[in-house]
């Protein structure tokens, strides 16, 4: 169900929403601690598993087979091997493309759903907001480098028979405690982040009712104390954050007419006939054009979760496919399930090779906007349906201005629990070195590791330019 404008803003944006919403604004009037052009990241977070054989490359020698299936760690130049077949749309931008095996998230949700932990490295107590533990990895790297909206988080989810639609709770935190918000479906999110040109009337009417809204909650800090005074004050700030935010936005809106992205019809009212493809090829038009236009750096986008219905697959168009079921390995319509499985990622690597094209088209600099941005399509629950959390595969584009040292290999780490395993902590730590913050470790430790003495610490060193 949509959520209109005045019930957001009332409701969530005065509670966690506000919080989120206010993120972005305030850490665009600090200092950057990037140089030069802004260091885009888009986090693509997919259910049901990515199974390590399935990320594999098909034409391996059998040393190489046989490390692999061992999990013993290697490396090698993907220029001289041939893509998985769900994985061709990438073949362009193989020299830009990583593999990441090996790499566990024994420290996050495991088995059907990883809610908010697998972009935190944390248990999450089953989306309980008591469990987030800490700002997830999106929004530790879009304080590095800030922007109007500071992180946009999209979600085409729903409820297995059909999608979720407005302004919904997501899965990204911007502080311990502090759940984000999330856009729903295409429509939704062309009308919130581009309305200061499809609809400049909505943002004057946001703004009259935020001006209220501060005044009301202004009043209320006036006469309150102890806890409640601070929790109104946070909502005070966050209002203010808001404002400053639509004033930021408005004054870009010459960019932004200029990179408007084209909702199709099917798409309004929450567009409950639109197919999944439909749906995620709106949807990462949307995105596409929220980096171009500089509304934001860093984009989180859950493009499926076991919940999410699958309609209109190519080769089963009549099916309304359970996510869920094929986990169990069920088929449909005399398609095996794990060729359905195929044909479901095969879907997102168009999505994919869609978002690095429309970055590659976009000028910046002497390059392009994709030189400056890295791209990761991962599981968000491990490498299963029921999943255990000992692999998290990771598949990366990485720009050719990327800070470290990854593009055109594949790259196997010891297996869990070995001497030299490397955990999501320990890449989501590499992330944040390379690109401006320091920190000695990001996320929690794997207690198998500690319990064995092992190194767990830190970036990994090898990754690093």
């Amino acid at each position: 169900m949509a959520t209109n404008r005045r019930v957001f803003f009332t409701g969530a944006a005065l509670g966690v929403g506000a919080a989120t919403l206010g993120t972005g604004i305030r850490q665009a009037s600090a200092e950057e601690v990037t140089s030069g052009y802004p260091q885009r990241f888009v986090f693509i977070r997919k259910s049901n598993g990515v199974r390590p054989d399935e990320v594999a490359m098909p034409t391996f020698s059998e040393a190489d087979k046989k490390r692999d299936r061992e999990k013993e760690a290697f490396q090698i130049d993907l220029a001289n091997h041939e893509l998985p077949s769900w994985m061709r749309p990438l073949e362009a931008h193989k020299n830009q493309l990583a593999v990441l095996q090996g790499l566990s998230c024994k420290m996050s949700e495991n088995g059907h759903w990883s809610y908010s932990s697998v972009m935190g490295a944390f248990k999450s107590g089953r989306n309980s907001l008591s469990g987030i533990k800490r700002a997830t990895i999106d929004f530790e790297l879009a304080r590095l480098s800030p922007s109007p909206f500071g992180h946009v988080e999209l979600s085409l989810t729903g409820n297995y028979s059909t999608f979720r639609t407005g302004i919904v709770p997501g899965y990204s935190a911007p502080g311990p405690h502090q759940r984000n918000y999330c856009y729903a479906d295409p429509q939704t999110a062309y009308n919130e982040l581009f309305k200061s040109v499809a609809n400049p009337d909505a943002v004057a009417s946001d703004n009259a009712m935020l001006k209220f809204l501060q005044a009301e909650e202004s009043y209320k800090a006036s006469v309150l104390g102890g806890h409640e005074k601070r929790k109104i004050s946070n909502h005070v700030g966050s209002i203010e954050s808001i404002q400053a935010r639509n004033l930021e936005v408005e004054k870009m809106s010459g960019s932004i007419a200029e990179h408007l992205p084209e909702i199709a019809s099917v798409h309004l009212d929450g567009g409950h006939n639109a197919t999944t493809p439909e749906k995620q090829k709106a949807m990462t038009d949307v995105l596409v054009a929220a980096l171009v236009t500089g509304l934001t750096n860093v984009v989180t986008y859950t493009i499926d979760e076991l919940s999410t219905p699958v309609k209109g697959l190519p080769g089963n168009e009549g099916d309304h496919i359970s996510l869920h079921e094929l986990g169990h390995n069920g088929g449909y319509s005399g398609v095996a399930a794990n060729e359905i499985r195929e044909k479901v990622r095969a879907g997102h690597m168009d999505q994919v090779a869609a978002i690095v094209e429309g970055l590659k088209a976009a000028p910046e600099g002497g390059g392009n906007m994709f030189d400056n941005t890295v791209v990761m399509y991962f599981p968000e629950n491990g490498e299963g349906h029921h999943s255990h959390g000992t692999e998290a595969p990771f598949v990366v584009l990485a720009g050719d201005n990327c800070r470290l040292d990854i593009a055109g290999q594949y790259i196997r780490f010891p297996f869990h629990a070995n001497e030299g395993h490397k955990t999501i902590g320990n890449w989501y730590t590499t992330l944040l070195n390379a690109y401006g913050n320091p920190l000695p470790h990001y996320g929690d430790l794997d207690l198998e590791m500690s319990r064995k003495k092992f190194d767990q610490v830190g970036a990994i060193s090898r990754l690093v330019v």
